[in-house]
């Protein structure tokens, strides 16, 4: 099975993380998501893949090369992001005349559920949502797709296009569709071309999620540590305390007298302590430096930042080379228990999340003593004053 891997966007409900990296090279714990994309693909048997790039599309050819897991990789360069249909377009000269698979490089899949997709071609991926509304939905009769209609107003079914297919070679020909109404090249319309002419098979994805916005990539990295399985071979100071499912990478170091309460991850590179304590579904990325007395609990901390002593950071993103001056301290709950707005291309949206802290973009800085609101977006390269206290994204 050769396998396509859309993963050229730019990400825009993920600014400003994705101002410097592509949506799909994000880190999920040790690799980016489009890499957890792939590991699914070759599980499953794919033997060739193929990346559709766009944005920042060198990041992803530098991670993959020429070669993925004893898999050969290839690369189709879309330059104007004009559809699902159209990527898929750009990648045909590199696939040959046989059946072939789609997979969003945003979207992490069970490979279980991969492989059994693999195995059911034509198939559509499916999972059960709570607002359909928001999704391309499919009509199933007698355990087959009999229709798919986008973002519908009255939704047929709760039951998802989960953005994974297997087509049949000749599907290759259907790619030309015309503009949809949305003004993209739409592949549900070669999907509807597809169950016009043959029976395809929904595979309900029993665990999927589109990480498409910052609370999405924080909760898709506390689903991964949660399912870890603990290990320690960093450095651990004799008076650290490590309970529960932690994994302290090769390289890190635990000082003395820091608590860990699983699930945690410290990479490789990373210097947590003294004294600290880091808790509740935690990635710590390479490369991170956790001072004396700071305390991080149920965030995702990118490489190479910097929070050294004497801070509170909760359910919060933290993206590349921050920096948080002592005594920097971030608010995660609203008094009035109201779930925590974050801004997203530009409107306040609500995270569904009772407790949600900040996300700092690659090389913010905070001066000592700073207080920053729940829900506040700090864009790359802001700073703060000594003693400010931001309530309003900067």
């Amino acid at each position: 099975m050769q396998a396509v891997i859309l993963a050229a966007g730019q990400g825009t409900r993920l600014r400003p993380l994705t101002d410097s990296v592509p949506k799909p090279m994000l880190p999920v714990v040790e690799k980016p998501i489009a890499a957890h994309v792939a590991d699914a693909a070759a599980a499953a048997g794919a033997d060739r893949l193929v990346f559709v790039t766009g944005y920042m599309g060198e990041q992803v050819e530098e991670y993959f090369g020429e070669e993925y897991r004893g898999v050969p990789v290839s690369y189709a360069r879309q330059e104007e992001q004009l559809g699902t249909a159209h990527a898929v377009r750009t990648a045909r000269e590199s696939l040959d005349d046989g059946p072939f698979s789609v997979l969003n490089g945003d979207n992490l899949y069970d490979p279980e559920c991969v492989m059994e997709l693999f195995s059911n071609g034509p198939a559509l991926g499916v999972t059960h949502v709570a607002e359909p509304q928001n999704y391309g939905v499919c009509s199933v009769e007698d355990g087959r797709v009999v229709d798919i209609v986008e973002k519908p107003t009255n939704p047929p079914s709760d039951l998802a296009n989960a953005g994974a297919y297997v087509f049949p070679a000749e599907a290759q020909g259907y790619l030309d569709v015309p503009m949809s109404e949305r003004g993209e090249h739409e592949l549900t319309d070669v999907l509807a071309q597809v169950i016009d002419e043959h029976p395809v098979t929904p595979v309900e994805l029993t665990r999927w999620m589109d990480v498409g916005r910052a609370w999405e990539l924080l909760e898709a990295n506390g689903l991964y540590v949660e399912n870890q399985e603990p290990v320690v071979e960093g450095s651990v100071h004799p008076s650290a305390d490590l309970r529960g499912n932690v994994v302290v990478e090769r390289g890190a170091t635990i000082d003395a007298g820091v608590v860990i309460e699983g699930p945690v991850r410290v990479r490789s590179g990373t210097e947590v302590g003294p004294n600290a304590y880091i808790r509740g579904a935690t990635v710590l990325e390479p490369n991170v430096h956790v001072g004396n007395g700071v305390e991080i609990k149920n965030s995702l901390v990118m490489r190479g930042t910097n929070v050294p002593h004497l801070s509170y950071v909760g359910d919060s993103v933290l993206g590349r080379s921050v920096n948080f001056g002592a005594g920097t301290t971030v608010a995660n709950l609203r008094h009035d228990g109201e779930p925590i707005e974050l801004t997203v291309k530009g409107e306040r949206v609500s995270t569904g999340r009772r407790k949600f802290g900040v996300v700092a973009g690659d090389g913010a800085k905070t001066g000592i003593n700073t207080s920053l609101g729940p829900g506040v977006t700090l864009s790359p390269g802001a700073t703060t004053l000594p003693g400010e206290t931001v309530t309003h994204d900067r």
